[in-house]
């Protein structure tokens, strides 16, 4: 018997498609627009084909701006990912101190960007900040304003005070998930901690701990407000990533072109490893499910 199609459903979808319509598709469309184009103001457009793409191809400010950012992401996943599960591990599994450490850990993802790196940039200042004048006093010659590679630890240090929770959180639900079973087969067997570990719970996170590699990636590849806020990119371009150089590309220089064509090699980056992330989780899921 042949069931009647009910497709009323999509005069609830209908506004939201016009909203991702308006929000997403046309401005994508506008920078595809200015991407081939070329302008000298008065709103008089001249056809550029791909040359936009070949001067950013072969732009080393580009590929500078690129290095930094492929190392600063490197940096972040090696160290929030081990750190998140480090945490969850030790955090309780039950009762009311369960409760509170997950409150705690939820605080840091609840501040705003912008706060964020208010924050920092106080704290790490040497006249004011508890971080700098600790430091001062200590000895330790540390300014953030004026060395890059004290600029670039502050940057990593404020991005995984903001950010391990979130590992920590999914690694947390992914250990929760495990039966007790498992931990008493493995008590029986008289298995080492570290066994539990390599052969229970790190299999079991495997789908979690992959959705958060994928989110710390995307988030840290497109980070721009927190070391914005706190360094400016500076000291000289040593924390310039790739959203802050494209922001002053089109922004403060005023070559739409090329931060057009800049901004789509961006999108298609983030697009092809996101990609990649999501293929691999699609397979274990799959083997898993096997």
């Amino acid at each position: 018997m042949d069931k009647t199609l009910n497709n009323k459903a999509w005069f609830l979808v209908a506004p939201v498609l016009v909203l991702v319509a308006f929000s997403a598709v046309v401005p994508l469309m506008t920078v595809v627009n200015y991407s081939v184009q070329d302008t000298f103001g008065n709103n008089q457009f001249f056809w550029a084909g791909l040359d936009w793409f070949d001067q950013m191809l072969h732009s080393e400010r580009m590929w500078a701006a690129l290095g930094r950012q492929a190392i600063f992401s490197a940096i972040i996943l090696a160290i929030e990912v081990p750190l998140g599960i480090f945490v969850a591990l030790n955090m309780p599994k039950k009762g009311f101190w369960a409760s509170v450490c997950l409150v705690l850990m939820a605080l840091p993802l609840l501040i705003p960007f912008n706060v964020v790196g208010t924050i920092w940039q106080i704290f790490g200042r040497v006249d004011i900040g508890l971080l700098g004048y600790a430091l001062a006093k200590l000895g330790i010659g540390y300014n953030y304003t004026a060395n890059a590679f004290d600029a670039w630890v502050t940057v990593v240090v404020m991005d995984v005070w903001h950010w391990t929770s979130l590992v920590a959180l999914l690694a947390y639900a992914g250990l929760q998930s495990i039966p007790e079973a498992y931990y008493q087969a493995a008590k029986i067997d008289q298995a080492s901690r570290w066994s539990v570990f390599r052969y229970i719970e790190l299999p079991k996170m495997q789908g979690v701990l992959l959705i958060a590699v994928l989110l710390r990636f995307m988030d840290s590849f497109m980070i721009y407000t927190e070391p914005f806020v706190l360094t400016g990119g500076g000291p000289g371009n040593s924390t310039t990533f790739l959203s802050i150089d494209l922001v002053k590309m089109a922004i403060g220089q005023f070559d739409l072109g090329p931060a057009a064509a800049f901004s789509l090699m961006y999108f298609l980056v983030i697009l092809a490893i996101s990609w990649v992330f999501y293929t691999v989780m699609v397979n274990l899921d799959k083997a898993e499910g096997k």
